[in-house]
C-alpha cells in the first residue's frame, strides 16, 4: 500500500491554506468570489506557482474587502521578514506591538 501524497509542499501552504478557510468562515469573503478572483489567475499557470497565485489571490481579496490593503500586507511581511533573520535558530519569531500594523 503506498502512502496518500500530502496536499502541501510546506508548512506555509497549509497555514494558507488554514487561514483562507478561517476568513471564508468569518464572512470575509465567499467561495463564489474566491473562485472568481482565482480561477482565472490559476489557469494559465505552473503547478510551481500555484501556492504563490493562492497567496496573490487571498491578498487582492482581502485588500477588496477593506480587510487589510496590499501595502499594509507588504509591510507587515517585510518587518515579519526581518524578524526571522535576526532571529537565532530554535527561538520563536516575534514582532514587537510597535511593528505592528
Amino acid at each position: 500500500m503506498t502512502a496518500p501524497e500530502a496536499p502541501f509542499d510546506e508548512p506555509w501552504q497549509a497555514q494558507l491554506f488554514a487561514m483562507t478557510v478561517a476568513l471564508n468562515e468569518t464572512g470575509a469573503f465567499t467561495w463564489s468570489d474566491w473562485a472568481a478572483a482565482f480561477g482565472p489567475r490559476v489557469q494559465d499557470a505552473s503547478a510551481d506557482a500555484y501556492w504563490n497565485i493562492w497567496s496573490e489571490t487571498l491578498v487582492a481579496l482581502l485588500d477588496t474587502a477593506g480587510i487589510s490593503g496590499t501595502n499594509e500586507i507588504r509591510a507587515l511581511t517585510e518587518r515579519w521578514q526581518a524578524a526571522a533573520r535576526n532571529t537565532p535558530h530554535g527561538q520563536p519569531i516575534l514582532l514587537s506591538a510597535a511593528e505592528l500594523p
